[in-house]
């Protein structure tokens, strides 16, 4: 299951991980984020223990939202040691995460 991130525990279970983190930026409202939000899970538990995947709600956690600038969701950032490294906007298919992802681990 991915992790629910917040603007409170951001910085401990993201920009701390010593492990690849993928943030899904998205909004209940939003119809593409709810597209890609079964293939968030899924890579939860297809990339347990490889990577930490999570996703952070934007109209709850707006300061998260505007530290990376995040306008348009869903945004899908890559991110590993601390740095985004690659992003993606909107709806996109699994193996187009995966593969931005498998190039990271």
């Amino acid at each position: 299951m991915a992790l629910e991130i917040t603007d409170a525990n951001f910085d401990e279970l993201v920009m701390n991980s010593t492990q690849p983190v993928v943030v899904d930026f998205w909004a209940e409202w939003c119809g593409p984020c709810r597209m890609i939000g079964p293939v968030i899970e899924e890579m939860a538990t297809e990339y347990d223990g490889k990577a930490l995947i999570g996703k952070v709600n934007v109209d709850l956690n707006s300061s998260v939202s505007a530290k990376f600038g995040v306008r348009s969701i869903p945004t899908v950032l890559f991110i590993k040691n601390g740095e985004v490294v690659d992003k993606s906007v909107g709806a996109v298919p699994k193996a187009t995460l995966m593969a931005k992802l498998d190039a990271i681990l």
